[in-house]
C-alpha cells in the first residue's frame, strides 16, 4: 500500500502521510487526535454497515431473533474497539473514558480541542 507508511516497527501503528495516524489495538491508554476519532468513528459505521450487508444477503438477518444475535456478536469487536478510542480522546482532552458516556458528548469530542501539555493520561498529541 503506496499510501501508508510504517511509524514504527511492528506495533499495529501506521501513519498516513496527512499525519493521520489510527491505532488498531484494544488498548485504552495513551490519547488520539480529534482527527484520529472522526476516522474511527466514520470506519466503524462503515464496518458494521458492511457487516449487516454481508448477514443481511445471507438471510441470517430475516426477522428472527437469532439474526440480531449474529449482528452484535459480529459487530462487538468493533465497537469495543470504538469505546478504546473515545478513552483514548477523553484522555486528550484530560477527562477519565468515562465521559463519553454523557449524552452528545461524541460532538465534544470530535469538536473540542485537546489538551496541548502532557496531562497525567500521557504526552501531548501536538508533539
Amino acid at each position: 500500500i503506496a499510501w501508508i507508511d510504517s511509524h514504527r516497527e511492528w506495533t499495529g501503528k501506521y501513519q498516513l502521510r496527512s499525519k493521520l495516524s489510527i491505532e488498531i489495538n484494544f488498548s485504552s491508554s495513551g490519547r488520539i487526535k480529534r482527527l484520529d476519532y472522526l476516522v474511527s468513528v466514520i470506519l466503524y459505521y462503515i464496518i458494521t454497515f458492511l457487516i449487516g450487508i454481508i448477514l443481511g444477503s445471507f438471510g441470517i438477518t430475516d426477522e428472527n431473533i437469532y439474526g440480531q444475535g449474529m449482528i452484535l456478536l459480529a459487530i462487538a469487536p468493533f465497537f469495543i474497539w470504538l469505546i478504546m478510542q473515545g478513552t483514548k480522546r477523553c484522555h486528550d482532552r484530560g477527562n477519565s473514558g468515562w465521559y463519553q458516556l454523557i449524552p452528545f458528548y461524541i460532538l465534544w469530542m470530535i469538536l473540542g480541542v485537546g489538551d496541548d501539555n502532557k496531562n497525567k493520561y500521557d504526552t501531548s498529541t501536538k508533539e
